[in-house]
């Protein structure tokens, strides 16, 4: 699964494109009064400045080259401060076979940069903005994750990348994951509990949006999608 697009929603939106457009030198792409994008290798990335001024925060994962994460973490660390232990942030997740490395925004997010090895991506070059190659993880806090794997079947044909737990589903594929968790449960890295605050999802093969009231829903705005068989 490719995420193709991803929109969330912001209240700082000219510290959101200074960061991510000056201090990590990501193109910009798009600019309103409203909102502002950006492009991180294969994702177009959009905030959008929400109706009321709230601490709405995310989880999202940029996958970068299988051989770059310490490079990553290097050049991470003259833009912002890195989360986890400050000798070495760098995190090893054995069982997906891939390091990570995580910062916040200006907002809050709790963004991280994953390096997996079982993606054939290396690259020879000096890591550099050029090596945010896509959106590869956008969390999805939900209230019955069980329910929410279902749907994301039937609607989407979308399956558990790993055996799924009551509180924690990884859906699609190391490409691009829906990290489906039990609202509540505390990110990785970030101390904060998760919560359904609005975002969309355009896939290469699906749309999907999430909302605090009505969960997970399917398509654009408005229009009904029917079951897939």
């Amino acid at each position: 699964m490719e995420i193709v697009e991803l929109t969330l929603h912001a209240s700082n939106l000219s510290e959101l494109q200074q960061f991510y457009g000056e201090r990590l030198r990501l193109p910009l792409t798009g600019e309103s009064g409203g909102s502002f994008s950006f492009r991180a290798g294969n994702t177009n990335v959009t905030f959008v400045r929400t109706a009321r001024d709230d601490d709405s925060f995310y989880h999202f994962a940029f996958n970068i080259p299988e051989n770059k994460i310490e490079e990553a973490a290097g050049w991470l660390r003259d833009r912002v401060e890195l989360l986890g232990e400050k000798g070495h942030p760098v995190v090893h997740f054995e069982s997906w076979n891939a390091h990570a490395v995580y910062f916040k925004d200006p907002a809050g997010n709790i963004v991280e940069l994953i390096a997996r090895h079982n993606l054939e991506n290396a690259s020879q070059r000096p890591f550099g903005e050029e090596d945010f190659l896509c959106v590869s993880e956008i969390g999805m806090p939900v209230d019955d994750v069980s329910a929410a794997l279902r749907d994301l079947k039937r609607q989407a044909g979308l399956d558990a990348w790993k055996i799924p737990s009551d509180t924690f589903a990884p859906v699609g594929d190391e490409n691009g994951l829906f990290i489906v968790v039990k609202k509540g449960r505390v990110w990785f890295a970030g101390e904060r509990s998760s919560h359904p605050y609005p975002l969309a999802v355009r896939t290469d093969g699906c749309r999907v949006r999430l909302g605090e009231e009505e969960g997970i829903s399917f398509g654009e705005p408005g229009e009904c999608v029917p079951d897939k068989p």
